[in-house]
């Protein structure tokens, strides 16, 4: 079958993805096999390529999967050949540990995450266990609905993390394929409620203002007011400390990012941290985050933007979403 394989860790500017052909994957008891249409590119993928998040290697790329139920293995009952399923960042949970117990299979030590620790979605099949699999609601196109599955679900854990109430402001710093989809989902929860959008990007800006973002500038400027909430989107360490700073008393910053890119610079207790700010990690996605996500969106609707690529060019569209030049979330087309 077709796939883009990772062999050495290199920077994405290389072209280091390399066209091949695996054998189809059998899926095992308990698992579909799922005929991939489309995946969405992440900047989890540029992290596994350069090295900041080491993958298996060799290994298929891609976690923001959408396809076809094409064969199920044996004890399967929630699926049938033929159902549009996705599959998201992770794959696979122990089920057993105290986190697995407590809701929180995000933290497991044995998780497995799609595209690093197995093949993923830059592939014209995967395969699955079945209970990582969702249904994708009718709602949305192939190529809107990738995006959701990491981007706007992992979105959606970090918009639940701040602990946004009635009446706060909330900032987003970058504005990329996630931080574009909880923007929308904020001003449906809140409408009256500002969101302020900081990102360098003057398309970016456009892109915000047009979502519904009462506010779009520049990192370094100041928005109409300090925002009690805040979202950092970027790849960026230098960001924390700016978004802190730009906090009010009391407020808390959640980082949406699984690595970046440059160290967070020296936090000044005074300027940074004092008067009870807080500063606070997500650590991935549980099955909860992507089966209350995905129905959510489709109800509101969040319509994600988009740009497609053919497989064959997902090196340039790694490229591409390094640079910034991304409008909205870039995803590869594998089947018609």
């Amino acid at each position: 079958m077709e796939a883009q394989l990772l062999t050495k860790m290199a920077p994405v500017e290389d072209r280091p993805l390399e066209p091949a052909d695996l054998p189809v994957p059998e899926p095992g008891a308990g698992e579909v096999r799922v005929r991939v249409w489309v995946c969405g590119v992440c900047h989890t993928e540029l992290d596994e390529i350069e090295g900041r998040l080491p993958p298996k290697l060799p290994i298929v790329l891609g976690h923001q999967v959408v396809g076809r139920v094409e064969k199920a293995g044996a004890a399967v009952r929630g699926f049938h050949v033929g159902d549009r399923v996705g599959v998201a960042w992770i794959y696979s949970a122990c089920g057993a540990c105290a986190f697995c117990r407590a809701g929180h299979e995000n933290l497991c030590e044995r998780a497995q995450w799609t595209g690093k620790d197995v093949h993923g979605g830059y592939a014209a099949a995967m395969v699955v266990p079945e209970p990582f699999a969702y249904p994708i609601p009718a709602r949305f196109a192939d190529a809107q609905a990738a995006p959701l599955l990491c981007a706007g679900v992992i979105g959606y854990r970090a918009l639940r993390l701040t602990g946004w109430q009635a009446g706060e402001a909330l900032a987003l710093y970058g504005f990329g394929a996630s931080a574009h989809l909880v923007l929308q989902l904020a001003k449906h929860l809140r409408p009256r409620d500002p969101v302020f959008v900081l990102t360098r990007s003057e398309a970016h800006r456009d892109l915000a203002r047009r979502l519904g973002a009462d506010w779009a500038g520049l990192p370094t400027e100041a928005p109409p007011e300090r925002p009690a909430r805040a979202i950092d989107f970027t790849p960026a360490g230098e960001t924390i400390r700016e978004a802190l700073r730009g906090l009010r008393p009391g407020g808390r910053l959640v980082v949406n990012a699984i690595r970046k890119r440059s160290l967070v610079p020296a936090l000044d207790y005074a300027t940074h941290l004092w008067e009870e700010k807080e500063l606070k990690s997500v650590a991935n996605v549980t099955r909860q985050d992507a089966q209350e996500f995905l129905p959510l969106a489709a109800a509101i609707p969040i319509v994600p933007e988009v740009e497609e690529w053919p497989l064959a060019e997902a090196n340039e569209a790694l490229v591409r979403l390094k640079a910034g030049r991304v409008h909205g979330a870039a995803v590869l087309r594998i089947a018609p």
